[in-house]
């Protein structure tokens, strides 16, 4: 299934995507005289049970119900998927081709840092350039959607611990995150998170060892990779993170990008008012951002 939280006429729901409609699950429920929860974070904790019961759901529903539950997706605002994460732990130097344009060292362990909840957009939203920070850089990121409490979680069992996937634009201020040598300010500025367009939930996909990630600013393409060139997979990034802290219902993981950032190019390529940035991973969709 992929999941979208979506506005309606300033009410918010979320649902299904289904071809070019997004049916609403509470309500759908409600025909069948089932309950669920009114917000998407609430279903995500759910779990497994969640997502099967709407797979059930799904399996009686017909054409006269999906007409009076949906909307077309260009009769609704789509929005991020998840608005207040618990946290959002990013990975850094996760890709070899990313590692490799910078010359330097794989790492031996992931490298971890943090971006708070008010970094998130959702799709179309616009990426708000601070006039202070003169070179401003995009990231496509693949996002892990955590799903249920894990710690100390062995890589053979992480698979069970993910809700789903989504995309992750991990926005970055370089001047300031090479000028501090650490990386909280330079990617924790206001809008530096756009999220969505929808969550894939984990059972729909066979793996994510080899899904495309590709971005294109204003129809140029500059990141065209694959997630085969993880350093660590993302099974491998639940353990990991795992043994440090605990990981709650909807939390997000960004699992590190691929080779084609601005900063690297040459000459250097940074964002600017009126970019578009268009991040498309395969299976999952497309995120769009305009830079103002």
């Amino acid at each position: 299934m992929k999941l979208a939280r979506y506005r309606k006429k300033e009410r918010e729901s979320y649902g299904v995507l289904v071809g070019s409609r997004v049916v609403s699950l509470p309500s759908l429920a409600k025909r069948f005289n089932e309950r669920l929860p009114v917000r998407l974070e609430e279903f995500i904790s759910l779990g497994m049970k969640g997502t099967e019961k709407v797979e059930k759901l799904l399996e009686n529903t017909k054409e006269n119900d999906i007409a009076a539950t949906s909307s077309t997706l260009n009769g609704v605002t789509l929005l991020a998927p998840v608005v207040f994460p618990p946290k959002i732990v990013c990975l850094g130097l996760n890709y070899r081709d990313h590692a490799a344009e910078q010359k330097v060292a794989l790492p031996e362990e992931p490298i971890i840092f943090m971006k708070p909840h008010t970094t998130i957009i959702g799709p179309n939203e616009n990426i708000v350039k601070p006039s202070f920070v003169r070179q401003l850089d995009y990231e496509a990121e693949l996002a892990v959607v955590i799903g249920r409490k894990a710690k100390n979680v062995p890589v053979s069992e992480a698979k069970s611990y993910i809700f789903g996937y989504t995309i992750l634009n991990d926005v970055s201020a370089r001047d300031i995150q090479f000028k501090d040598r650490q990386w909280t300010r330079g990617k924790g500025f206001d809008t530096f998170a756009p999220t969505g367009p929808c969550i894939t939930t984990a059972n729909q996909l066979r793996g994510t060892s080899n899904l495309s990630i590709r971005t294109w600013v204003n129809k140029e393409l500059r990141q065209d990779s694959t997630t085969k060139n993880m350093v660590f997979n993302v099974y491998e990034i639940v353990h990991q993170l795992s043994r440090v802290m605990t990981l709650e219902p909807c939390d997000i993981i960004a699992t590190g990008t691929p080779a084609g950032v601005g900063f690297a190019m040459k000459p250097q390529k940074f964002l600017q008012p009126s970019d578009v940035v268009r991040i498309e991973i395969e299976k999952i969709g497309v995120l769009e951002n305009t830079v103002v």
